[in-house]
């Protein structure tokens, strides 16, 4: 696998995006910061957002944009879409080409995401 150099923030993360993928990243990125008060910051090369924790991801790849969560098998009630996924509760939903972002829905899943880890505490200190 190609080793790449991360982006040196966010924006410059989304910068670097091309076509539907950056419109994708886009879209996802600004329902997230308009929704709850997130730190967001590039970790593990994408963007992740930080309440009591990590909440969530927002990943562009060749072929698709992934917006998971790490509580996110507890949201599959909320989005079925999300595919449980990787160790702790995680679930990703996965963005094709076309695809449109439901911004009512997403808000839904990041306002749920946040209030699990400000009730149930960091995800990855209970491993």
């Amino acid at each position: 696998m190609k080793k790449t150099i991360p982006a040196a923030n966010p924006d410059a993360y989304v910068v670097a995006l091309l076509g539907w993928q950056r419109t994708t990243v886009e879209q996802l990125r600004a329902t997230v910061r308009e929704g709850v008060a997130l730190d967001e910051v590039i970790k593990w090369g994408h963007l992740v957002y930080f309440s009591n924790g990590p909440v969530l991801l927002i990943r562009a790849e060749e072929s698709r944009v992934l917006f998971g969560f790490w509580r996110g098998r507890r949201l599959r009630e909320i989005d079925p879409l999300l595919k449980p996924s990787g160790k702790y509760e995680m679930a990703t939903r996965e963005f094709d080409e076309g695809d449109e972002v439901n911004v009512a829905l997403s808000r839904r899943v990041v306002k749920e995401a946040v209030r699990l880890n400000k009730t149930l505490g960091d995800p990855t200190k209970l491993w």
